[in-house]
């Protein structure tokens, strides 16, 4: 289980975001200030770290810097009631993997904790095994879409992408939400790529007229499988 430690002042705010950690199977340490942050990760073991900014006793860049002192890379995640450029580059300076500006939905939050875990090789949104998607046979682990004798290699991209879909069929996923949990990031940039790597899948499923790959106007995109 991933365990992750959560430095949060605000009692109503840590309580919320430990709670709904807990219910997506993180193991949650909540603590109040900095100091006592600092000697939870002194006599712990983590895979992540999510800290409030302003923390009484030591702030969360001190703490930060602190961890990064000792020679650790954990990933560090900051919340942060401001949005002030130079708190995000002194954040990001310190060796931040990532930082959210309050207020902030807990599904955000959860979707850069899984990729940041996908980044660091400790979590992958492929499933593993092989499932059936309408005719097909999808393969994630070994990177195959088949469908009687035809058989498509698959990238890893493309695998990570499929099985996503694949995990939220039927729903309406917002671009937002698939950059963040395959790339990482939601830049112009990257959104380009999902384009691509859309159409390809598109073309890949087209040997079922029971599954539709479709473009939800304004919002994502919609895997549809009768």
């Amino acid at each position: 289980m991933t365990k992750i430690l959560l430095v949060e002042d605000d009692e109503s705010l840590g309580f919320v975001v430990k709670d709904n950690l807990e219910q997506e199977g993180y193991d949650i340490d909540l603590q109040v200030n900095g100091k006592a942050g600092q000697r939870a990760f002194q006599q712990n073991q983590y895979d992540i770290c999510i800290f409030d900014v302003m923390l009484p006793e030591m702030d969360g860049f001190t703490l930060a810097e602190y961890i990064r002192n000792i020679g650790s890379e954990i990933p560090i995640i900051f919340l942060t009631a401001k949005s002030l450029k130079e708190d995000r580059i002194k954040g990001l300076k310190l060796g931040a993997d990532d930082y959210l500006t309050k207020p902030f939905s807990i599904e955000e939050l959860v979707l850069r904790i899984e990729a940041i875990l996908k980044r660091t090789g400790k979590k992958t949104v492929q499933a593993s095994g092989v499932q059936n998607l309408g005719k097909y046979s999808f393969d994630s682990k070994n990177l195959k879409l088949i469908i009687g004798d035809f058989q498509q290699e698959l990238t890893h991209r493309e695998s990570d992408l499929l099985a996503f879909l694949v995990q939220h069929k039927n729903e309406t996923l917002s671009r937002d939400k698939i950059l963040i949990a395959i790339w990482g990031d939601d830049d112009y940039f990257k959104g380009r790529s999902l384009d691509v790597f859309i159409t390809r899948l598109r073309k890949y499923l087209n040997k079922d007229e029971n599954i539709k790959l479709s473009n939800v106007h304004g919002v994502g995109f919609r895997l549809e499988v009768a």
